[in-house]
This record gives structure tokens, C-alpha cells and sequence, in this order.
């Protein structure tokens, strides 16, 4: 997806503020997908302490803008036309009183043109930014996105060669709202990481999702898993002992339902400290990942797949896709009336 060249290509943007982070990506198309010429990635919190206000706090909101801001001038430094700039807010902003609030003071103070996107489009793009790591055999795929404030999820079967989603949902779970939920207690032994995995276990049996056939080809091994999160990726560098996060190892990487457990494993035995020592977790996520694995152990539970893919990639992803392959779309050439005039051109002004 990020090889080829394509330099006279036209610069396109995509921007996603979450509950935990803020992410930019700009890319220029090629033969394969998209080029990326610059990246731009940091924790924000901007959830922080929402499920129990239900508002966006100050500081959180500060701490948001000041890395939208910076997106901006990396915007404007890439020669990103406003019109390939897709940049859309999820979770945080949905819920909160003063989302749209927020949005207006992005919009006035940096020109960033925020759009508030419903579940259903959010788990949409994650599909489109991870489809080329489905298995070409497989005939069931389950897309898990880990976000800060919900977790969706996605089922896709092959019909007639191809992938297509035939049932989706929006947990209202995430790393930030579920870590929030259960602090961390000193000595965390193995019942608090079981009542994050409950607590994952019911907001997934709520979705009323229950498709037996599904969860038959996954125990089969004629389906599999795709986690697409900060807090999987942290799992996967975790268990491939990283000394520092590199992508082209954790994109992509296929990992068993075992291997997962023993990084969680792992991870709960480090305690706090020790977390935020690891190399691709550290201070910022220290208190989130393992709410990010509980999430993960949940859906493993509920549909025993024995193979999770690991993405690195997503909604920003799946957003450049959108946009690009609207881009190549003939203009439809709309017929002129008899006056000579094309149709739908306004009137002078008089």
C-alpha cells in the first residue's frame, strides 16, 4: 500500500482525532494504493474522564487542538489541497455535550474542517483500510477496531470471490472509557484483568450479534481476526521483543489466540513501571494496553478464531482509499439547454 512511485500525483490528506489520539496522514496515489509522504501521530486524550462527565474536559481539548494544530501547518507545508483533506472526528465528539463545540473552536482557530462520523461509517472505513490483509482463502473475516471510546467490529463472508460486511456493531467500549471503568490496582492480579474481559464480554453480547455459522468457520480455521488499534499493535511489538516499534514488523503480522494471551501475560506481570519501559508501549499507554488486550480476549472468547492479523492501519487509511477512488471517477458532463447555457450554472447577479 505505501511502495511506488506517483510523484506528479495530486497530495491527499486524511485526518482522524479519536478519543485517545490524533492521527494524519498525507499520500500521494500509486499503482498499488497510496504513497505516504508525511505521518503524524499523538496521544491527546481527548475522552479523558467523558463517561463520567459526559463532557470534553479543558485541558483535554487543549491538549487536542495543539496537535490539530500542528496537523494543520503539515497541511499547508504538503500543499494539501482543502478539497483532498478528509478529516473526521469519532467517539469522543459523538458523545460529548460540547463535541460540536469543540469543533467549532478547531474550525475557527486552525481552519481544519472537522466532520463528526456515526459508528456505521467509522467501522466502514476500518474495512476498507485493512482489506488487502485478509487471507485470499479465508472465508470469514472479523475486523476489530480498538478505539479510545468504542470498539467496532465488522463480519464479512466471501460471496461470490469477494469479501463483503454482512453485519457490523459499535460497542461502547474502548480503551480510555474501559481502563476509566477498572482502575488499575496496586498488586492487579488476575481478577481485575477478568472484569475488563466481563465487562467487554457483555457490551458484546448486548450487540445481539450472535451468528453461529460464523463462529463455526472461525474455530474451523476457515476465518480469522483483523485488530486494528494502538493497543494491538503494542501487543504485537510486545511479543515480537522490539526494542523500538517498527512497522514493517507489526503490519500485517499474524499472531495465535496463544500468542496473544502470552503477551497480555506478559504485560500484567510488568506492572506499571514496566509497561511504560517497553519500547512500544510507553508512558502514554501504559495504563490503556492492557484494557486493549481484555478488549481483544473478549472477541477471542466470543468467536475463537486461532489466527488475529495485526494492522496497522484503518480509518485513516480507508479514508485516503475513499478519496482517491473518487478522484479517479469521470466527471459526469452535464448537458447544456437550448439557451446555451450549462444546466445547474447559477444566474448572474443582478
Amino acid at each position: 500500500m505505501r511502495d511506488g512511485s506517483g510523484r506528479d500525483a495530486p497530495v491527499f490528506g486524511a485526518l482522524d482525532l479519536g478519543t485517545n489520539n490524533c492521527r494524519l496522514l498525507i499520500a500521494r496515489p500509486s499503482r498499488d494504493g497510496f504513497r505516504v509522504i508525511d505521518s503524524f501521530s499523538r496521544i491527546v486524550r481527548l475522552g479523558e474522564g467523558l463517561s463520567r462527565t459526559g463532557r470534553l474536559d479543558a485541558a483535554a481539548m487543549d491538549r487536542a487542538y495543539d496537535a490539530l494544530a500542528l496537523c494543520a501547518e503539515r497541511v499547508v507545508r504538503r500543499g494539501v489541497d482543502s478539497a483532498r483533506l478528509t478529516a473526521v472526528a469519532t467517539q469522543a465528539c459523538r458523545a460529548a455535550e460540547n463535541g460540536a463545540e469543540f469543533i467549532d473552536r478547531v474550525r475557527r482557530g486552525t481552519g481544519l474542517r472537522l466532520r463528526i462520523i456515526d459508528p456505521a461509517e467509522e467501522a466502514r472505513l476500518s474495512v476498507e483500510g485493512c482489506l488487502n490483509l485478509f487471507d485470499p482463502k479465508a472465508e470469514a473475516v472479523l475486523v476489530i477496531d480498538v478505539g479510545g471510546g468504542s470498539t467496532e467490529l465488522s463480519w464479512l463472508r466471501r460471496t461470490n470471490g469477494e469479501m463483503k460486511t454482512v453485519s457490523w456493531m459499535s460497542a461502547p467500549l474502548g480503551v480510555v472509557t474501559l481502563a476509566e471503568r477498572h482502575p488499575e490496582p496496586d498488586h492487579a492480579g488476575e481478577p481485575w484483568y477478568e472484569a475488563m474481559v466481563a465487562d467487554m464480554s457483555q457490551a458484546l453480547a448486548a450487540g445481539g450479534i450472535v451468528d453461529a455459522e460464523f463462529q463455526q468457520l472461525c474455530a474451523a480455521g476457515r476465518g480469522h481476526l483483523v485488530g486494528t488499534s494502538g493497543a494491538i499493535t503494542s501487543l504485537a511489538g510486545v511479543h515480537l521483543n522490539l526494542r523500538r516499534y517498527q512497522r514493517d514488523r507489526v503490519d500485517g503480522l499474524w499472531m495465535t489466540r496463544s500468542e496473544c494471551e502470552a503477551a497480555a501475560q506478559k504485560l500484567k506481570s510488568l506492572g506499571p513501571q514496566g509497561r511504560a519501559a517497553e519500547a512500544c508501549i510507553g508512558p502514554d499507554r501504559a495504563d490503556l494496553v492492557l484494557a486493549g488486550a481484555a478488549i481483544l480476549e473478549a472477541v477471542q472468547r466470543a468467536w475463537p478464531s486461532e489466527r488475529v492479523r495485526v494492522a496497522d492501519r484503518g480509518l485513516r487509511e480507508g479514508l485516503l482509499l475513499q478519496q482517491m477512488r473518487e478522484a479517479r471517477r469521470p466527471k459526469r458532463r452535464r448537458r447544456g439547454r437550448r439557451s446555451g447555457q450549462t444546466a445547474g450554472a447559477a444566474a448572474p447577479e443582478t
